[in-house]
């Protein structure tokens, strides 16, 4: 099937007449109409433009809403998402997965077994395509929102493992064009969310945590919360397991959380995204807005700024012009948090997974961690990064290894892995909160199905609580050791 970013579904012209047939005997609800033909092919859309958004509310659906954040990212509960696609744009969204990863449980890779899109799996550059698909959430509903697959190799292995608990992304203005009803359609002042599906984290606590103990530390991040979701692709209502909703940065987390969103935002990935010299480009620093303005100067004078001679003839002066470009205190406070608890699907072992932004009240880029499943453990890759970076190249990976080797840069960072077990990663609150967030997961955890859960069985979950609990406490004591040491 050739590959289409929309939601057409493309039949050979083969079964033209056995389209046509189709067409005469489907109902009004699930009518097909033919929009063109083109090199033998004829693409199929659903016609389903008549319709009134009856649930429509300022409150709920509205652009005008301020963000709810107590509404949508609750920390005292798991809510329920169901998200309802007809037979025909689920197929579309499964033969697209096909084109990209080959045949749904293709091999016997599993979440065990993959440490980056490069550890054996195919690299991809596109993202599965949109669907409109109805969102409904305690009684109400948002209508035609788009919605598709997301991750990298988290998606690609759950895929070629055979289970269809996928992380979805969800666009709730995406396909306003096509459905004038939903112009600026919001859930509860959110334009864009995503569902990550816990991927190789049988606690399923890990995305939730992680972010909760950056944001705990003062640092800007997403906010997260539990979600079951179900998901009726013409056969009913299935259950797809535990899912960790998470605030999109280029969507409210720059909006409210600086006092502007005019500065570039940037998502690194590939070589660049290391900071390495000579590794500048522009086509690796991904912007995710502004982007017909061609001006990246920010992230070109922090690769320059960085390598400059100066780091090594003169320490101040290097300190003092890289402060003017990038916020080096928020970073240092950001890799103090991540190393003491351990992440290694992040800068230092792997170039993804952050943003920079460069805040209009500053113009200093600032550091955003992003994408956590894979934290608090020691982790794959050659494991997370030791607290004083001595398994780690500085020239291959310099915001780390420059800064920590500049003795006051070092003391900085010192203070903050102190400030970070005392505090935001302090072994009682952490055992507490594990404690109230498992008792609170469980029942939706334990009961997840077959074909849609990463878990062998139950006890699968209650031995990563334990490991969870166990890792804190030997943090604290690996700290006490480095710091004393």
């Amino acid at each position: 099937m050739k590959r289409i970013n929309s939601i057409k579904i493309v039949i050979k012209t083969t079964v033209f007449v056995m389209l046509i047939a189709c067409f005469t005997a489907c109902s009004n609800d699930d009518s097909a109409v033919v929009e063109a033909m083109e090199d033998e092919e004829i693409a199929v859309i659903i016609d389903d433009t008549d319709f009134e958004a009856t649930d429509w509310t300022s409150e709920t659906h509205s652009k005008d809403a301020d963000p709810n954040f107590d509404e949508v990212f609750d920390d005292n509960a798991v809510k329920r998402l169901d998200i309802v696609v007809t037979e025909a744009r689920w197929q579309a969204m499964l033969d697209d997965m096909t084109s990209l990863y080959g045949t749904f449980g293709g091999n016997s890779v599993g979440p065990g077994g993959v440490g980056s899109a490069s550890g054996g799996l195919t690299e991809i550059d596109e993202d599965p395509i949109f669907v409109p698909a109805e969102v409904f959430y305690n009684g109400k509903e948002w209508y035609r929102v788009g919605v598709r697959f997301k991750g990298n190799s988290s998606l690609q292995s759950s895929w070629q493992a055979g289970i269809l608990k996928l992380s979805f992304k969800l666009d709730f203005d995406e396909f306003e064009d096509d459905y004038p009803q939903i112009k600026n359609q919001r859930f509860y002042g959110f334009k864009k969310l995503s569902l990550k599906n816990n991927y190789d984290d049988t606690s399923m606590l890990r995305e939730k945590v992680a972010m909760d103990v950056f944001r705990n530390s003062g640092l800007v991040g997403s906010h997260t919360a539990f979600y079951t979701v179900y998901v009726d692709h013409g056969d009913g209502s299935q259950y797809f397991g535990v899912y960790t909703l998470v605030e999109e940065v280029d969507d409210t987390v720059v909006d409210t959380q600086f006092s502007s969103d005019d500065g570039n935002l940037y998502k690194p990935d590939g070589d660049a995204a290391s900071f390495a010299n000579g590794t500048y480009d522009e086509d690796e620093y991904v912007k995710k807005n502004n982007e017909d303005e061609a001006d990246f100067s920010d992230v070109e004078s922090l690769l320059s700024i960085l390598h400059d001679d100066s780091r090594t003839t003169d320490a101040a002066t290097w300190r003092t012009n890289l402060e003017a470009v990038f916020d080096t205190d928020v970073f240092l406070k950001y890799l103090a948090v991540n190393t003491v608890i351990q992440n290694w699907d992040t800068y230092g072992r792997m170039t993804h997974n952050y943003y920079l932004y460069n805040n209009p009240d500053t113009n200093k880029l600032t550091w955003i961690p992003w994408d956590n499943n894979e934290a608090l453990q020691e982790g794959k890759q050659g494991g997370s990064p030791a607290l004083d970076f001595s398994d780690i190249s500085a020239s291959q990976w310099p915001l780390i290894g420059y800064l920590y080797n500049d003795s006051v840069y070092k003391a900085k960072y010192d203070s903050y892995v102190q400030e970070a077990v005392d505090g935001s990663f302090n072994t009682n609150s952490m055992q507490s909160l594990y404690t109230s967030y498992s008792t609170l997961i469980e029942p939706y955890a334990t009961t997840e199905v077959s074909g849609y859960t990463f878990l062998n069985s139950s006890s699968d979950f209650y031995t990563a609580i334990n490991q969870l609990k166990s890792h804190v406490s030997s943090r604290a004591t690996a700290v006490n050791n480095y710091l004393n040491n």
